[in-house]
């Protein structure tokens, strides 16, 4: 997908996939973050909204033109049918926009951050390695109840429609533990970032 050695970062709801993205920012690497691609491809003029639209119906746009988000969650998550019609469309467009902005950055290699890089099965083949932030289940459920302000029950709707922990293992090459103090991601990330630059370097010298 990209000249450039490639990591793709993932994890569920409330793993603190977002601080760990930081953390490797501050250490300048590049960040591709495909949840703020796919809200670009949505906004209002946006150009995955024709398509959607077209799709779905004008009910799914909100008052400016853009994805009435609400709306399209709610049918997606009752109907796998309309998620299939959805990742159809902006699936192909967010992979097409990952591989521009990967070819932007100047860093040893680029993090892809994409929070369903397990459930969507097309990623792996495209990256060098998978990070995936991991915490116990029960600490993902008080994290988002807490930051969200949303009830037990719809959380736990949300994970279950991840792919299970031990499932997202599985696939991880590498894991950073956020189960315990904040204070323990930083000395992870300074090894796994050390640990890239390497293999960015044996990378760059094979292609």
């Amino acid at each position: 997908m990209s000249a450039r050695f490639t990591v793709g970062l993932t994890g569920g709801i409330g793993s603190g996939k977002s601080v760990v993205a930081r953390l490797f920012a501050e250490r300048g690497v590049d960040i591709v973050d495909t949840d703020q691609i796919a809200r670009g491809l949505t906004v209002a003029g946006g150009a995955a909204m024709p398509a959607v639209l077209a799709e779905f119906g004008a009910g799914y746009a909100d008052e400016h033109g853009a994805l009435d988000r609400a709306r399209m969650r709610a049918l997606v998550f009752s109907d796998p049918a309309a998620k299939a019609r959805l990742e159809a469309i902006l699936h192909p467009m967010i992979r097409d926009a990952v591989y521009a902005a990967s070819l932007l950055g100047t860093a040893p290699y680029v993090i892809f951050d994409i929070p369903l890089l397990v459930e969507s099965g097309t990623w792996q083949s495209r990256l060098q390695r998978v990070l995936v932030v991991d915490c116990p289940e029960e600490l993902q459920l008080v994290r988002v109840m807490h930051r969200n302000g949303l009830p037990e029950a719809q959380v736990r709707a949300i994970m279950a429609a991840q792919v299970p922990r031990q499932v997202r293992l599985a696939a991880a090459d590498d894991v950073v533990d956020n189960g315990g103090e904040l204070a323990a991601l930083a000395p992870q990330v300074d090894r796994l970032h050390g640990l890239y630059v390497e293999m960015a370097a044996a990378h760059a010298r094979n292609n």
